[in-house]
């Protein structure tokens, strides 16, 4: 069984209030694991494959991903990794203020792990984050 030291994250979220939660939470919840942020998709894009500058993300690991973003949004950096042979089985959690039903079944087609929805943002990240702190305990990730 992996454990969860073993597990980085990519954080692709443009909003630094966001950014600054998610990191709280982990700090919250003891959770220790290495953690890239960028600040959208086309910079998400250039960590996974080690590019522009940025040091490749080596596996296993989860992306945390905003879907409203410039230049490349969430579903545009769901496209990417899809179709790229070495990128298609990322695990990806969205999470979003968008509660637009057209984007979280494009969410689901593209084959996301779960679709969260921003509500209060210290407690859906503080919840969101133990709830991937369980899963990537029990799940064997690619």
């Amino acid at each position: 069984m992996m454990t969860n030291r073993e597990v980085s994250f990519l954080l692709v979220e443009d909003d630094e209030v966001d950014v600054l939660c998610v990191k709280r939470a982990f700090k919250e919840l003891k959770i220790s694991n290495p953690m890239v942020v960028a600040g959208d998709g086309l910079e998400g894009l250039s960590v996974l494959r080690g590019e522009d500058g940025f040091e490749k993300l080596q596996p296993p690991f989860i992306v945390l991903l905003d879907l409203n973003m410039p230049r490349m949004n969430g579903i545009e950096f769901l496209d990417a990794i899809r179709n790229d042979p070495n990128l298609r089985t990322s695990v990806v959690f969205v999470m979003t203020t968008s509660r637009h039903d057209r984007d979280r079944v494009s969410a689901y087609e593209r084959n996301v792990a779960g679709y969260l929805v921003k509500r209060n943002a210290t407690e859906t990240f503080n919840q969101a984050m133990g709830m991937i702190d369980h899963y990537w305990r029990v799940v064997e990730l690619p």
